[in-house]
This record gives structure tokens, C-alpha cells and sequence, in this order.
């Protein structure tokens, strides 16, 4: 058996690779002029370099899953690489500068950012993909971030009862495309601020598709003033269709089932002691109007009410069970439609999950609120540039894997299109990007490259 020795070499051999697609695709976008506006006070560090260098190098750093500043040292071996990858045009701030500049910054450039976000997309002639039933799902949810054992600012006792953030955030298509968010200190009502939030990305998505958008909501949002938001947009617009799962709060199950018992029109028995009674009725909802005023009206609430005198081992209940679940909407869509359409809504978790795990964004870096934010708010770039690049790696069947799939795992896309290693020359004034045959990824690499550069 031969033994294998280890030895240093001058050879710039690059493992992000595919920060090459990063540089590709924002260098499409006015984002970083926009940014650079920005005046830098003379008491920061490097205030030579622009704030569009210092953003696109930390977007470069969420594309590999290293939200943390000190990851930024990884760029130093090369970074003349990073530079070209990057479109950065002054030079690799250092940590120190990152934490200094996004104190600066705070949340003062959402609204740029938010903007750049969908410019990216549209740019890159993203079309989020409508349901079968031509409604294209907005999926909106509060998902929490544990940050305990910190003391960072914001950081307070969460719903799920662990300390940290409760940052809202909203996906457009059947892909998961991330269209807005923001963050929240952890103790904050999931429903305080929503409606404002809701009508920011009804205006982004329109931006995005001209098609109906459904958008689903779940009980903690289960608010007349949401209601009141979606109907008026409907009103005007003809293309804001909902789905809230409504909170049943004071209500008996007991007195919805006597009330459903005679006059349901659908009754299944899936097995001996499980009866399920799925329907439709109206319920009288009042919101507030803009010029104070207040509008009532009928909105249909689909049930689905469960009663079980006897479990699945056979065992007999002294007192039914019974399980109710009741949904808002405005769609003319078949009960059980509704209904499924809902559980669907459940998918946005896996999408929280690829940004705090695949990601690694859970636990935020800065001890400053408004420096979360902007790591945020930059995270709603990076996430959205890895789903495009793992989008385009499904056009064609060149890459390992037979199974087929719909959508593409962040994580798979940091570990095989971003972390992809290559050999960097430099001969004639051309810079060249060997890729190893040993590779099984090599050929998805190289097309992804050439699509990129042709898009216009």
C-alpha cells in the first residue's frame, strides 16, 4: 500500500467556485450602485471601501452557509479570486469592517433591498410557478430563531419557549422563492405589524406575476383586519384569493358538530368509529376601512370536523373525540380542495429550515438589532440566488441523481454547485477555471455558468 505524503503548493486551487454564479447574477442588478449612495462616516474602518463591496462579500459568505464576520478570514489566502467572483470592485473588507459597516447601515436600506430582491428575480426571468389550479401560492409564517444563552438585542422569550427572534417571512411559487421578510424581537405577537406586512408583499409579488396569488396564512393570523386587507385587494384587483386557518378561540366543538350534524352534505367513514364531516357555511366578518369606516361582510368558512367514539386499536371512547378545523377564504374552490390546499402551506417549514439549518442563519451574528436585520435581509438574496442556481441545475438531466424532483435543497446546492473546487490560471489576460473529471457535477457546473452569462 503506497502512503500518501502532504505537501504545500503555490497552485490556486479555489473551493467556492461557484461564487463565480453569485457575481453573475447580481452583476445584472443596480443594487450595488444604489447602495453605494450611502455616505460612510470618517470613523469607520476602511471607509475606502464602498458598502456594495462590503454587502457583496457578505452575501458571497451566506451563498456558502458562513453568516458568521470572522468567516470572511477564508477570503484573505485568495482574494483576488474572490474579487473577480464577487464583481467587488476595491478589495475583501475584513471583519472588523463588516461589523463596524453594518452597525452603520442597520435596516436604513430595506426598501432598496426588498427592490433589489425582486429586480434579481425578474432580471434573471423568474416566473414563480402557479398551482395546478393557476393560483400562484404566497405562503406567509412566523417562524422563530433560537438565540438563547445571548444577549443580544431583541432577543426575549419566543412562542415555541426558547429565547431569541421571531422574524416573519414570505415565499412566493410552488419553488419557494423567498419575496419578502423581517425581523422581530421574540416576544412579539405574531399578528402585531402583519398587515402592514402583508400589503408590502402583495405590491412585491404583483412585481413578480400577473397571475391570481393565493395567499395562506395560519390561525395565529386569523385577524378581521387581515380578512379586510385581502377583500379590499380583491376588489380592486381581482387576483388576492386567501386561505387562514381560523383560530376557533371561545367556540364549542361540541355546538359546531350538533350544528353540521343534520344538514352536511359530505360524510365519510374511513374506518368504524371515525366519522368526518367536511362542508361549507358563512360567517359575517367586520373590518375597518381606511377612511374609518367599518364593512361587514359573508365569508365562506369551510370545516372539517372529526368525531372518533373508538381509536385505532379498536379501543371505545366514554366521550367522543372530536378534532374541528376551519378555514377562512374567498376562492369558489371545492371544500376538500381548500382543505388540501392548506396542509400544503405546511411546505413554507421546509423552507424555514434550509435558511436556519442549510444556512446556518439561525443564531444571528451582531449584538445590535438593526444589524440582524440587515444580515436578514441580505440572507433573502443569497437564499434566492441558491434556489435560482438550483432551479436551472433541474432544466436538464446532467447532474448525479435519478430520482426526480421538483425543487432543489439548499443545502445540495451549497455543498455541490457552491463548494465545488476548482484549479485557478491566469494566461493571455484570461483567467480559466479547470474543473477535475472526477467531478460528476462538472457538466451542471459548466452549463449553469454559460446560461447565466447569456442572460439579458
Amino acid at each position: 500500500m503506497k502512503k500518501i505524503h502532504i505537501e504545500f503548493s503555490d497552485e490556486r486551487l479555489i473551493t467556492p467556485s461557484g461564487l463565480v454564479f453569485v457575481g453573475q447574477i447580481l452583476g445584472k442588478s443596480s443594487f450595488v450602485k444604489k447602495i453605494n449612495r450611502a455616505p460612510i462616516s470618517k470613523d469607520y474602518l476602511q471607509k475606502q471601501i464602498k458598502n456594495g463591496d462590503v454587502l457583496l462579500t457578505y452575501i458571497g459568505m451566506l451563498c456558502q452557509g458562513k453568516p458568521k464576520y470572522e468567516a470572511v478570514r477564508e477570503m484573505m489566502d485568495d482574494p483576488d479570486y474572490y474579487k473577480y467572483a464577487l464583481g467587488i470592485s476595491y478589495a475583501i473588507p475584513s471583519a472588523e469592517t463588516l461589523r463596524q459597516r453594518f452597525d452603520m447601515i442597520g435596516d436604513s436600506q430595506r426598501k432598496d433591498i426588498q427592490q433589489a430582491n425582486v429586480d434579481m428575480l425578474r432580471e434573471m426571468h423568474i416566473e414563480p410557478t402557479a398551482l395546478d389550479n393557476g393560483f400562484v401560492p404566497v405562503d406567509i409564517d412566523v417562524t422563530p430563531f433560537d438565540n438563547s444563552k445571548s444577549n443580544k438585542e431583541g432577543v426575549s422569550r419566543t412562542y415555541k419557549g426558547f429565547d431569541g427572534y421571531a422574524p416573519i417571512m414570505a415565499y412566493i411559487g410552488t419553488e419557494g422563492y423567498l419575496v419578502n421578510l423581517e425581523l422581530w424581537i421574540g416576544k412579539q405577537h405574531c399578528q402585531k405589524e402583519t398587515p402592514d406586512f402583508l400589503r408590502e408583499t402583495i405590491e412585491l409579488c404583483r412585481q413578480l406575476t400577473e397571475k391570481p396569488l393565493l395567499i395562506r396564512l395560519d390561525s395565529g393570523n386569523d385577524a378581521s383586519e387581515n380578512i379586510g386587507i385581502f377583500m379590499e385587494e380583491s376588489y380592486k384587483y381581482n387576483n388576492v384569493s386567501f386561505i387562514i386557518k381560523r383560530n376557533p378561540r371561545q367556540e364549542s366543538k361540541e355546538e359546531w358538530l350538533e350544528s353540521v350534524r343534520e344538514c352536511c352534505q359530505n360524510i365519510q367513514h374511513p374506518r368504524d368509529g371515525k366519522t368526518v364531516y367536511t362542508g361549507q357555511t358563512f360567517r359575517d366578518v367586520t373590518y375597518s376601512l381606511s377612511d374609518n369606516e367599518e364593512k361587514t361582510v359573508g365569508i365562506r368558512t369551510i370545516y372539517e370536523i372529526t368525531e372518533r367514539t373508538i381509536d385505532r386499536y379498536g379501543q371505545y371512547f366514554i366521550v367522543p373525540d372530536i378534532e374541528l378545523g376551519t378555514y377562512w377564504t374567498n376562492t369558489s374552490l371545492p371544500d376538500e380542495t381548500v382543505i388540501d390546499l392548506y396542509h400544503a402551506h405546511g411546505e413554507s417549514e421546509q423552507y424555514h429550515s434550509e435558511i436556519k439549518t442549510d444556512m446556518d442563519v439561525e443564531r444571528l451574528p451582531s449584538g445590535k438589532f438593526e444589524s440582524n436585520k440587515l444580515v436578514l435581509e441580505l440572507t433573502m438574496i443569497a437564499y434566492n440566488i441558491l434556489r435560482i442556481i438550483g432551479q436551472e441545475s433541474l432544466k436538464k438531466k446532467d447532474a448525479p441523481g435519478r430520482k426526480k424532483i421538483h425543487r432543489r435543497r439548499i443545502r445540495t446546492v451549497i455543498s455541490n454547485l457552491m463548494q465545488f473546487a476548482g484549479h485557478l490560471t491566469e494566461h493571455a489576460g484570461r483567467l480559466v477555471l479547470s474543473i477535475g473529471r472526477s467531478n460528476r457535477w462538472r457538466f451542471t457546473f459548466k452549463r449553469l455558468y454559460d446560461s447565466f452569462a447569456f442572460i439579458t
